[in-house]
């Protein structure tokens, strides 16, 4: 039987728009699918633990990113970074997303630095983002899907070479504002500004997460397919909404 290992960093500060429902859609699915699963929550202070197939981190408010960002930083960056080339899969939502790139500036005070396990920046801008998203995917064999979510940021986050959008922006302003693209991604590192929370209203990617997850551990996989009525429902309900 199949078990997945899900690491939750810092819970206790990370957890903006219902970010922690992730978690329990991930929970979900996988047991729905006979997937035992482990949730172990770590926060400042605590150590890596020694088997994790997936990581997730939530958005905060730039106090709390400043509390976190040298423990992320400085006691638990070099070994996450190793996880992440080993394929491990990461989750960054919003302030996660931004702390797992190589910096982020915040408009009055002095830069945090990231783990940079994604090849991108974030500076604060004037104008806060916020609103409903409504984005094509352009991952690798899903760039028929769409993802929904609702952003509240700031921040101003710009991709390196190495780092891939997560998707076109149809509606709403995405990273920056500027070039129509939300989120990153690499390897199987994924950031996204897209709160909600993000999974219940998009199981196809919540499924991609858990996918790579397990067959960076066992090898390759194939999630059976579930019933996903009321998901795609709330996923298209999203779309006419966002779309008035």
């Amino acid at each position: 039987m199949y078990e997945l290992v899900i690491c939750h960093l810092y819970p206790d500060l990370m957890n903006l728009y219902g970010d922690r429902g992730n978690i329990s859609v991930l929970i979900r699915r996988a047991q729905w699918r006979g997937i035992n699963v482990r949730v172990i929550p770590i926060s400042i202070g605590d150590d890596i633990p020694s088997e994790v197939d997936l990581f997730f981190m939530g958005g905060g408010q730039d106090r709390e990113q400043r509390l976190l960002a040298p423990d992320l930083v400085n006691k638990k960056g070099d070994k996450l970074r190793k996880l992440a080339e080993r394929g491990v899969v990461f989750l960054g939502i919003c302030g996660g997303y931004q702390l797992f790139g190589h910096y982020y500036k915040p408009k009055d005070s002095t830069r945090l630095d990231g783990i940079g396990i994604l090849d991108v920046y974030t500076e604060a801008g004037d104008k806060r983002f916020i609103g409903n998203v409504f984005v094509k995917s352009k991952i690798n064999c899903y760039e028929d899907l769409t993802l929904v979510g609702f952003e509240n940021h700031s921040g101003r986050t710009y991709l390196g070479r190495d780092a891939k959008p997560l998707g076109e922006v149809l509606i709403g302003y995405g990273n920056n504002g500027e070039d129509k693209l939300e989120g990153a991604w690499q390897r199987s590192v994924f950031g996204t500004y897209l709160h909600g929370p993000l999974l219940p209203k998009n199981p196809w990617f919540a499924d991609l997460l858990i996918e790579k997850a397990l067959s960076n551990k066992y090898g390759t996989i194939k999630l059976s397919s579930l019933d996903d009525t009321l998901e795609l429902k709330a996923h298209r309900k999203a779309i006419e909404i966002i779309s008035k």
